[in-house]
């Protein structure tokens, strides 16, 4: 059995047990987590490596700035043989309680696949569709540009549409589950990524997190995979 199907096994027991005492609300605009784990890759390679993640959040009255970063690396003979980088930034601004504008980055660098790089910029427009205690649900439309480089060397520079929604269901007070899907939209290609993850907190600041990321291009080279999938477990710390 892999080392990612075993601590798998233990990331779902702690899911299931008892909550720890809730903590005082954090005040101010500054939030984010940090994670370091494992992860389990398929598609154009099947292999396990360790992945690192960060966000950080800055929320005000009406404007909302988040930045992502994901990295990961796979080694054989000690050379890196393949790796990947995700990094984004996703600024809000709301012009009503359940509508807002958007502006997004997103830049993307993997060896795994057909695709050395991929950049999406988007503007759009954002609505809070759902927002109860346990429910959030929230979709964007925009368009922009992306350019793409693929690993024979060839670019696509193109206009870009996009389309995302983004939903959270609160479990328990230590428990959640999110669910995230975006498609990009060019003349040369359709780029989609899903991402699920089921959260669960441990002492303190510090969760357990198993997430399942999907990533297809409908345009891909000869002798590789469209679809990729990243199953990762992580430790991280929340703040």
């Amino acid at each position: 059995m892999s080392r990612l199907r075993i601590a798998t096994l233990l990331g779902l027991a702690l899911f299931t047990a008892p909550a720890p005492a809730a903590e005082e609300p954090v005040t101010g605009p500054w939030s984010g987590k940090l994670g370091f784990g494992l992860l389990r890759i398929s598609g154009n390679t099947d292999s396990e490596s360790l992945n690192a993640d960060v966000g950080l959040n800055w929320d005000g009255q009406r404007w909302h700035h988040q930045w992502k970063g994901r990295a990961l690396g796979k080694k054989e003979a000690g050379s890196t043989t393949a790796e990947a980088y995700k990094l984004s930034y996703d600024v809000k601004y709301d012009f009503r309680s359940r509508a807002y504008l958007f502006g997004l980055i997103d830049y993307n660098r993997d060896r795994f696949g057909s695709y050395a790089q991929q950049i999406f910029e988007a503007l759009g427009v954002g609505w809070r569709l759902l927002e109860t205690a346990r429910h959030r649900l929230q979709a964007e439309a925009g368009a922009g540009a992306t350019q793409n480089e693929l690993l024979d060397g060839a670019r696509q520079d193109r206009f870009n549409a996009r389309a995302s929604a983004d939903y959270r269901w609160t479990l328990s007070d230590n428990a959640s589950f999110s669910q995230s899907l975006a498609v990009n939209w060019s003349a040369d290609n359709i780029y989609t990524e899903a991402v699920s993850e089921l959260r669960a907190g441990l002492v303190g600041k510090l969760g357990m997190s198993l997430s399942f990321t999907v990533k297809n291009n409908s345009a891909v080279l000869p002798g590789t995979e469209r679809t990729d999938t990243w199953t990762a477990l992580n430790i991280d710390y929340a703040f």
